[in-house]
Formats: C-alpha cells, sequence, structure tokens
C-alpha cells in the first residue's frame, strides 16, 4: 500500500530531521511540507465529491482518459455522464448499497476508472484483483472480502465461483449501462457516504507469504488526493500510468487524475513494452509516468540511439519494489531535467 505521511509539521522541535522529517524522540516521520487543508472528519464527503470540487468551472476541455493502445479518448463531459448513467443503473438494477465491497477482476480498460469512481460515489468498496492469480487465489480473496458482486471481462469471469453473480465488462449490456438517458437522474437517490467509510480493499504482492488484504477508507484517498492538488505543478499535465489499475499504484493514480483535471493516458493491450511506453510518452507529450523500477533500469541503459523522445517529461514516480541507487543515478545522469521518486507501494 502507499506509505502516507499525513502527520503536520511541529513548529519547533530540534529532534526533527531536516532532511527526511524523521522524529527520534516520537519515531514518526513528519511532513516538510505545508500543512494542507482538508475537510473535517466530521463532514460526509465521499473520495469522489471532494475531487469534483477540486476541478474548475467549466470543466477541462482537454481530454479525461486517453487509450494509447487505440487512440481512443473520453473527454470530461463524457466521463461524467457516463459515471451519472452507470450510478443510477447500480442503484436501480444491481441493488449496489453503501458498504457492498465489489470484486474488480479485469485487466486495465478505459471503463474500469468509470466503474471505480461510480462505485465509490454509492459508497461501495472497491476491491480489485489481479486477473492473472489462480481460481484458488481468487477464492481466497473473495473468502476474505465477501463481495456481494464482481466486474468481470469475458476471460477473466470463469475463475469467479458460480455463486458470485458477475457483470461483464467487454459485453453490450454493460456498454448500455453507461448511456442512461439523462432524465433517470431525477430520482437518482442520493447516498451520505463519511471520510471513515471505507472505500477499497487492496491486497498485497505475496512477495512475504499469502496475499493480505488492507482496508482503506476515503479520507485517506482524499488525504493523499489533497497532498497531490496542492503541489500540482502549473498548466496542464499529462500522466502515463503504467501499473494496472487492480494494483495500488494503478488504482490511485486512476482516481488522482481526474481529481487533479489531467489527462490521463493508458495502455489496453494484453502485453505492454517499455517500447510502448516511450511511444505512447512521446506521442502524447506525456509530462509525468508512472512505473516500475525494471522500466526506469531499461531507460537508463537504452542509450541514446533509442531515439526516444521524452522531451515533454518532468517528473518520474516509480513504485513497486526498491529501486537501486545505481540505477536511479543511471537514470539522472541520462536525463537530468527529470525529476525521478520513488514512492513506496505494495
Amino acid at each position: 500500500m502507499a506509505e502516507s505521511r499525513t502527520s503536520s509539521s511541529p513548529s519547533i522541535s530540534p529532534a526533527i530531521d531536516p532532511r527526511s522529517g524523521f522524529c527520534a524522540q516520537t519515531r514518526t516521520f513528519y511532513s516538510l511540507r505545508a500543512p494542507v487543508p482538508l475537510p473535517s472528519p466530521s463532514f460526509p464527503v465521499s473520495l469522489p465529491s471532494y475531487a469534483f470540487s477540486l476541478l474548475p468551472s467549466p470543466l477541462p476541455s482537454h481530454p479525461a482518459l486517453l487509450d494509447a493502445s487505440t487512440g481512443d479518448t473520453i473527454s470530461y463531459p463524457q466521463f461524467f455522464s457516463q459515471v451519472r448513467s452507470l450510478t443510477t443503473n447500480l442503484l436501480a438494477q444491481y441493488g449496489v448499497s453503501k458498504g457492498d465491497v465489489i470484486l474488480v477482476l479485469s485487466p486495465t480498460r478505459m471503463d474500469l476508472f468509470v466503474l471505480y469512481w461510480s462505485l465509490l460515489s454509492i459508497g461501495a468498496v472497491v476491491s480489485p484483483v489481479n486477473p492473472a492469480l489462480t481460481p484458488s487465489e481468487i477464492s481466497r480473496l473473495i473468502h476474505l472480502s465477501k463481495p456481494s458482486l464482481a466486474f468481470a471481462v469475458s476471460s477473466t469471469s470463469q475463475k469467479l465461483p458460480s455463486n458470485l453473480n458477475a457483470v461483464l465488462l467487454d459485453t453490450p449490456h454493460f456498454k448500455s449501462l453507461l448511456e442512461t438517458s439523462p432524465n433517470s437522474f431525477d430520482n437518482m437517490k442520493q447516498v451520505e457516504v463519511w471520510q471513515s467509510d471505507l472505500a477499497a480493499i487492496q491486497y498485497s504482492s505475496g512477495t512475504t507469504g499469502r496475499l493480505k488484504a488492507a482496508a482503506l477508507s476515503h479520507r485517506f484517498f482524499i488525504a493523499m488526493t489533497a497532498g497531490y492538488h496542492a503541489n500540482r505543478a502549473a498548466g496542464p499535465q499529462v500522466t502515463l500510468t503504467t501499473a494496472p489499475t487492480f494494483h495500488s499504484m494503478g488504482f490511485f493514480f486512476s482516481l488522482r487524475g481526474i481529481a487533479l483535471g489531467e489527462t490521463t493516458v493508458v495502455l489496453t493491450q494484453e502485453r505492454v513494452t517499455v517500447a510502448d511506453m516511450m511511444e505512447a510518452a512521446k506521442r502524447y507529450k506525456v509530462t509525468q509516468m508512472t512505473v516500475a523500477p525494471p522500466v526506469v533500469v531499461t531507460i537508463a541503459k537504452s542509450g541514446d540511439q533509442s531515439g526516444w523522445d521524452l522531451a515533454a517529461l518532468e517528473t518520474v514516480i516509480c513504485g513497486g519494489a526498491a529501486l537501486h541507487v545505481e540505477a536511479a543515478q543511471q537514470f539522472q545522469e541520462r536525463f537530468s531535467q527529470v525529476q525521478l521518486s520513488q514512492v513506496k507501494w505494495s
């Protein structure tokens, strides 16, 4: 999961390391940045509602989502129209209620962004699962989270137990759920979601034993979003997120881009190479990208003969595992204009 430092910096304390923010007396890391304004914990607000409040009016004119594999785009007005349509249908047709755990077993797709936002708006708990897991591994996660409904694609649905109702994302039926007539919004039930309510159940990678579940609240994601919003770069940003949306980093960045009014670029083909990532970064003038350490290593060792044009790139966020110091130094030597950051995600 993400390592979040949400404590405010004490006004005076010589025990705090000015470089790391670590206080030897309390054994706590404190943020060295200025405090970020957050809604009162007693105020009911979901992550989507909070994120929507950060967006300008009128909505951004650039795309909200862009599929680099197909060239398809979704504008901000289209995105929110689809969210409202899907929310209406989840309430009316499937009876999804606040607190329901909804399992998602799918590779990266554009409509997953809409699905996540819609479920969180209702107060349902999103439980994204790696579609590469075996049926027995998925069965264990289902036992842990106890979902009432699943969303899958045709190729993954066979891994689900027969007693769990599933909606297939790659069907005309699901597409129809995104296209409800605006008239049906009039009687849409408003769900009150509190910041302390669960937003997601995410799973460890299993590198230190059996997969484990972690429950995360709306407040957790609101605090992370607020931090990124307070320190966002000036001007329109284009973020290429290469982490799959079931991964904790991919999940958060699928929400973050909308909240910050950015264009989020995704790659939806079955197998994605580093060359695919670099081509997408070049074609769409990506200013920020999320990658795993092996990608940083490959880019750093590629040499100038690769022809990769990353002139627009400003930031690379690396997560998923530790990045060796040598690889980071080699990357920075080649791309001195790019800020390389590492975050801790499992």
